[in-house]
């Protein structure tokens, strides 16, 4: 390429630099990548600049009275995107899907969430584009040359041949840092390392393509193999608990974002769930349960706990599959002489449940219409959990009986607003806003729920029910890790750590039932099954991945959306095997075995998903006479 050429093109080269750059800046301040070795560190500022040259290599190929416009068009786009990933990651500590971004509809209620997560130095993302343009007004006021004139084919081809030496470069050393690195698709931190957030959203693109073509090319025999691992997996129900709740009504109240180290746990000396601690102590109290939940967040919770499935790696179900066939909780219950219901103080299009919903096949849905809103009694996303609760105890009277019902609560939820009048226990003061709303909110949601139980005894409700209550999803990311180190009393937040703190609190309540705590490693997923035998429903021939949690022969095992998984001795996360108790890295064959069990079961529950698999099942035949094992 000849000395005039390179002259002309600087400012493709100015805006090439200045974006691979930034990025490279927003990788290291804006996002927690984990680096390990020189290599990942070199692929980590290398894999921008793969993308970018094939990029705004295209001006080259336009007229050369467009070619900076292109150059403005790119740049933005591509600073728009970084901008994006940049807002999601500070509260899902996660990079955005192309699913997610269908999620438009949730925009609109989102509000102080996202002002939030927006800070002004996000806004130096864009600078660039000032930059340049700058750099070309004082161009052309100099008479220096830029983009215009002819650019020889042999140039150009030498252009192309650079990008493609670079991009090779790139996914070679990726690949021998990283084997099957493209077939990791429920890991995006190792993508996005790897190939960069680029390449990495062309690389959704194309998933999201390939899983909207499953349902189309799905037939009924690829259920055969999931059939027969879910045969293999089947355990035989507590014989003592089967039924107990049978012709009660079941009253499930999903906590939003409480996460389990919470429980037990003071701010200035005053407890932050005094009542859920003491009604742990008359329930059935599982400490070693986790969420499961992906994009989803709540959504997702709520699929795992209806359908026993796992969320998708890839956006939300109740976005992408809304209208799939489902064998879900309400649609069996109701066989049973059950109403179903949900209520939630929301608009009923968000999360698209009002649709979801229907393919569950709930009977009513109490939304945000069922419910007196006002100023006074809303605050953050919403009515406030006290009003949800007392409102709700006057829907409930108008279920039939006996009734399966989900109650979701609003108050705990990101930012974590509260008036000062209803604020119980102290500001927590750390380097974290975050976490320092997050206790006075939980204890808030505490109250509420506590009230929500007395109302039910008053109004004699109480004693033919059965509370179930549980933590939806995770209210601290592990951007606020210094933050949580310091409440915990620990130096730092290891893997180990953040694993743990995927545990949410489950408490099953049976009135008259004696208390005891139960430390099986458990999930959300099995809270289908749990909840079904409690009921005295046969689910063997049910599509389920879960186990009764009371079950004696249950495996102590539960496995995250992001392929992590948790045993009764080790805990597999970050590629890493380590020792449970300890903490310590040991031998990662130990955890072979359970790795391929994380990564069988994720895998079928999408082909189910993805392929609309459930409406070639047959309930009648399904597993036959097999029994249970």
């Amino acid at each position: 390429m000849n000395k005039s050429t390179l002259k002309r093109m600087w400012p493709l080269y100015l805006t090439i630099f200045m974006l691979w750059l930034k990025t490279y800046i927003v990788y290291k301040t804006s996002f927690d990548i984990k680096i390990e070795s020189w290599k990942q560190e070199f692929i980590l500022f290398m894999n921008p600049l793969s993308f970018l040259l094939f990029l705004l290599g295209i001006t080259l190929l336009v007229k050369e009275k467009y070619r900076t416009r292109l150059l403005f068009v790119f740049s933005f786009i591509t600073s728009f995107i970084l901008f994006g990933n940049v807002v999601f990651y500070r509260f899902f500590n996660d990079f955005l899907t192309i699913p997610v971004l269908f999620q438009t509809s949730n925009m609109g209620d989102l509000g102080n969430s996202i002002t939030e997560l927006i800070t002004f130095p996000d806004l130096l993302i864009f600078i660039d584009l000032f930059i340049l343009w700058a750099a070309l007004k004082v161009a052309k006021s100099k008479s220096i040359e830029t983009m215009a004139g002819l650019i020889q084919r042999k140039e150009k081809k030498a252009y192309l041949l650079v990008a493609i030496i670079i991009s090779v470069v790139n996914l070679g050393l990726a690949e021998t840092e990283r084997p099957q690195l493209l077939t990791r698709t429920f890991d995006r931190e190792i993508l996005v390392k790897n190939i960069g957030t680029y390449n990495y959203h062309i690389y959704d693109a194309i998933l999201q393509s390939k899983s909207s073509a499953q349902r189309a090319w799905a037939n009924g025999s690829e259920f055969v193999e999931i059939e027969n691992y879910l045969k293999a997996n089947l355990r035989q129900p507590n014989d003592e608990l089967f039924g107990i709740a049978k012709d009660k009504n079941i009253i499930v109240i999903s906590m939003e974002s409480t996460q389990s180290f919470v429980i037990g746990e003071t701010i200035d000396g005053q407890e932050i769930t005094p009542f859920l601690n003491d009604l742990i102590e008359d329930s059935f109290y599982f400490e070693n349960f986790y969420h499961q939940t992906g994009q989803g967040k709540t959504s997702d919770a709520e699929f795992l706990l209806d359908n026993s499935l796992y969320p998708l790696g890839r956006g939300a179900v109740f976005f992408t599959h809304g209208t799939n066939e489902y064998t879900a909780t309400p649609e069996i219950v109701k066989e049973h002489g059950y109403t179903s219901a949900v209520l939630h103080a929301n608009n009923k299009s968000f999360w698209n449940r009002d649709i979801m919903y229907d393919s569950l096949g709930y009977d009513r849905f109490f939304e945000i219409g069922d419910y007196n809103v006002t100023e006074e009694n809303s605050i953050g996303w919403g009515l406030k959990d006290k009003e949800f609760f007392d409102q709700s105890v006057e829907h409930l009277k108008t279920l039939q009986e006996p009734y399966y019902t989900k109650l979701i609560t609003l108050t705990n939820h990101f930012p974590f607003e509260l008036g000062e009048e209803d604020k119980m226990v102290n500001e927590y003061t750390s380097n974290s806003r975050t976490l320092n709303r997050y206790f006075p909110t939980v204890r808030y949601t505490d109250e509420a729920i506590k009230h929500f139980v007395q109302r039910l005894k008053d109004e004699g409700m109480y004693e033919d029910s059965i509370i179930v209550i549980y933590g939806d999803h995770y209210g601290i990311s592990e951007n606020h890790n210094k933050a949580m180190a310091q409440f915990l009393g620990k130096e730092e937040i290891t893997p180990v750590d953040s694993v743990e703190l995927q545990r949410v609190p489950l408490i099953v309540h049976i009135p008259g039932q004696e208390g005891k705590t139960i430390s099986t490693v458990s999930g959300q997923i099995d809270l289908k099954p749990t909840l079904l035998h409690l009921m005295g429903i046969d689910s063997r021939n049910d599509v389920h991945f879960g186990t009764d949690i009371f079950s004696k022969g249950k495996i102590p095992f539960t496995v995250l959306r992001d392929g992590s998984f948790i045993t009764d001795q080790y805990i597999y996360t970050d590629n890493q095997c380590f020792d449970k108790t300890s903490g310590e890295v040991v031998e990662g064959s130990i955890c072979e075995p359970y790795l391929d069990k994380a990564k069988r079961e994720l895998d079928y529950s999408d082909k189910i998903v993805y392929g609309d698999l459930l409406r070639f099942y047959d309930g009648n035949n399904y597993r036959g006479e097999q029994g249970v094992q």
